[in-house]
């Protein structure tokens, strides 16, 4: 999907649920960045959510759409920002089924060695994998 030094490249953004499942998947560049890819995963928040996401994601767009919807962004301040933000270290911890659910991706040899070289077929494979770990999880 992108060009880097690399080679082809390719960033899975996901949006997960408290028990590891993941609700929505989406797929940029490699050399683009995550917050702008963000907007469409986060739509729809519940009011009196908790967002907990990567410190890539820490934009003002990001934090001003989580206080719209009614939820709390519980994101990492970049090094770069100068505002000060509440932020929970205990809460971050319960960012750990992401970690799990892209662990679990990459045991899919497809997914882990990026056979598929147009960005929908790649993303059609991650959306398979997704549905299998749905279907275990029950």
């Amino acid at each position: 999907m992108g060009r880097s030094r690399g080679g082809l490249t390719t960033k899975i953004h996901a949006l997960v649920a408290a028990e590891g499942r993941p609700i929505r998947l989406a797929l940029t560049s490699g050399q683009a960045g995550d917050a702008p890819a963000a907007l469409a995963l986060f739509d729809g928040l519940a009011p009196g959510s908790i967002l907990i996401a990567d410190r890539a994601y820490d934009t003002n767009a990001i934090r001003g759409y989580a206080a719209e919807c009614g939820a709390w962004a519980n994101i990492p301040p970049r090094v770069i920002r100068k505002d000060t933000f509440a932020f929970s270290r205990f809460l971050y911890r319960e960012r750990q089924p992401v970690e799990r659910l892209f662990n679990r991706i990459k045991h899919f040899r497809g997914i882990a060695t990026r056979y598929d070289r147009r960005p929908d077929n790649f993303l059609a494979a991650i959306k398979l994998a997704a549905i299998r770990i749905w279907i275990a999880a029950k």
